[in-house]
């Protein structure tokens, strides 16, 4: 394989609006976080629809006019549309297969027409390991269709509490395998990998301090990576020598790269301080200064 064959194989760098949720609407607009994209040269968005869509889930002609200029100006690719299937839309009962199928096709029609052909697609969940609503697979194999039909992919969030071994994940993988699509896979959120919590003297009082859980080792991404279509590279904190301080960053990129995983990471960043002007985006420069480093741009 020549070297140009070999960059082609490589991780792509990405940013989730997430990440500017503390200045979106107060210090930065839409073009504001595209141009932030441009200039650190990640190429890969992410948005949360109901977030970052105007008029979401109905936006505007206008609205849709100045999306299209917008990723043609900065050069954005549209990586992973974050949407929810709102399983508790209703008090006292989930929604049924058939209502979170209808919700479903209504993001499927949307992501496609802005660009996007990978979902961040958040299931209901019934507890605070995440586990998700029973019926998810009868309403996922009834969407398989129509997300072929609009060339989108779901990926549920494999996120912290949860283990990559873990039942969640295998009931996931099994339902891959079982019915052969291509249109189901999961998203990696490396909070899954923190090897050690931020010190809370790190934390301002009204930040959300992140509880120390049990970690997956970045070996056991390995056999699921035919299935991950993105990855949310989060981050808690860069050091002034543009080191992540809680996630073993180095050795998770190089994973991805020694097994040719091609897909974007999209920053996260869920440290302290989201809420003060020009923090994240700070942060965010900072972990894209180690990105580029381990991926040797």
């Amino acid at each position: 394989m020549n070297n140009e064959a070999r960059n082609l194989s490589k991780p792509k760098r990405g940013v989730s609006l997430y990440s500017y949720a503390g200045e979106f609407g107060v210090t930065m607009t839409l073009e504001n976080m595209f141009a932030e994209m441009n200039d650190i040269g990640a190429k890969g968005l992410e948005i949360l629809a109901n977030s970052h869509i105007e008029g979401y889930p109905s936006p505007s002609e206008e609205w849709l006019e100045t999306w299209d200029r917008l990723i043609e100006k900065y050069n954005i690719v549209p990586a992973e549309y974050g949407h929810w299937v709102d399983s508790r839309l209703y008090e006292g009962r989930n929604l049924t297969s058939e209502e979170s199928l209808q919700m479903l096709e209504r993001d499927f029609k949307l992501a496609n027409r802005l660009g996007f052909t990978i979902l961040r697609t958040k299931l209901g969940v019934i507890d605070d390991n995440l586990t998700p609503v029973e019926n998810w697979r009868e309403f996922i194999k009834m969407a398989l269709p129509l997300a072929e039909q609009y060339n989108v992919r779901m990926c549920p969030e494999i996120h912290a509490p949860t283990l990559l071994k873990s039942k969640m994940v295998d009931d996931y993988v099994e339902f891959i395998k079982e019915t052969g699509t291509k249109y189901f896979g999961l998203n990696i959120d490396f909070g899954v990998f923190e090897t050690q919590a931020l010190p809370a003297s790190e934390w301002g009082p009204d930040d959300f301090i992140m509880p120390p859980s049990e970690h997956s080792p970045v070996e056991d991404i390995i056999p699921l990576l035919p299935y991950v279509y993105c990855c949310h590279a989060k981050f808690v904190k860069m050091s002034d020598d543009f080191q992540e301080m809680t996630i073993p960053y180095e050795k998770i990129i190089k994973t991805l790269i020694e097994h040719n995983w091609d897909g974007y990471m999209v920053s996260e960043y869920e440290g302290p301080n989201k809420d003060v002007t020009g923090y994240a985006s700070e942060q965010i420069r900072k972990q894209h200064v180690m990105m580029k480093r381990i991926l040797g741009e």
